[in-house]
């Protein structure tokens, strides 16, 4: 596969990186800093639920073909405990990969490896021919 997973604006703003594992796999990890904080102190859901779309986004497209791309359908996210130091990793794996549709898990742990979040998702596959 030489799909690519670009940079975008957002995971450079939260300073996340992002890594594949394997095909049908991929991570990403965040350094929490004050930014990433809620009022109350702890990581911000939307941080948290960024984390595990980008894995699951890069995880999708490591399974597609040359000139497909995904799109997150659904993803829901159940939040375990709470995070406000340390790195955490969200890792995702693609569970089926259907002709249209991708399901998908994954988990989110902190430095302690406890974790803080999981995750179940459905993305689209969309293949996108260029004019010519």
């Amino acid at each position: 596969m030489t799909n690519t997973y670009g940079s975008f604006a957002l995971k450079d703003f939260l300073r996340m990186s992002v890594q594949e594992s394997s095909s049908g796999s991929g991570s990403t990890t965040i350094q929490i800093g004050t930014e990433h904080l809620n009022p109350n102190g702890v990581i911000h859901g939307g941080v948290l639920f960024t984390m595990i779309d980008t894995a699951m986004g890069k995880a999708s497209m490591s399974v597609l073909d040359d000139g497909q791309f995904c799109a997150s359908v659904e993803v829901q996210l159940r939040f375990i405990r709470p995070a406000s130091e340390g790195q955490l990793t969200a890792v995702a794996n693609v569970v089926k990969r259907g002709r249209s549709i991708l399901h998908l898990e994954g988990h989110i742990t902190g430095p302690d490896a406890r974790l803080v979040a999981s995750a179940t998702g459905t993305f689209t596959v969309i293949s996108f021919d260029p004019p010519g």
